[in-house]
């Protein structure tokens, strides 16, 4: 059988309006979706493969960033004070085996999610307070290798050069 050698994007599954947040709903991203027909997206969304329900409590990464996480100087934690620090780990360690399945080549993530934020995440204060930072799954990606892409600055113009590749 011949290996189809077909580049793929992984997807924070909110992106392409499925109701994966931690409210319930989606983060459906017009553009993203014009082009989901093609195939080429892997919807992920760590929470729900780290074994969290949706809906779920906000959570946040309390003093620190998720590649403090990674490296143990920091925990996740939800508004009622639950710890989920294992279980975002879990589902940051699983989405990286989906980019060993696929040829993963890029990532579009959800700007400041604990999981998926490229750039930016809230605090830890639960006052809607952004730093400057990622989430655990794009810090996880990142540290293998594999290129990062906001929602927020996302143009067609550079989805198209990724669905080319």
């Amino acid at each position: 059988m011949k290996e189809i050698d077909v580049p793929m994007i992984l997807v924070s599954a909110c992106l392409l309006g499925l109701n994966t947040k931690y409210n319930g709903e989606s983060n459906l991203h017009a553009l993203i979706q014009k082009y989901s027909t093609l195939g080429r997206f892997i919807p992920v969304c760590p929470e729900q493969l780290g074994g969290l329900p949706t809906p779920r409590e906000p959570v946040e990464i309390i003093k620190g960033t998720g590649r403090d996480v990674l490296r143990g100087a920091s925990l996740i934690q939800g508004e009622s004070g639950e710890m989920v620090t294992g279980q975002f780990i879990k589902g940051a360690n699983e989405v990286l085996k989906i980019t060993e399945l696929f040829k993963v080549t890029a990532a579009i993530l959800k700007e400041r999610s604990p999981s998926c934020g490229v750039n930016h995440i809230y605090d830890g204060s639960f006052g809607h307070v952004i730093i400057p930072g990622q989430g655990v799954t794009a810090a996880l990606l990142q540290e293998h290798n594999i290129p990062l892409y906001s929602e927020e600055n996302l143009t067609e113009e550079k989805l198209l050069e990724l669905l080319s590749c």
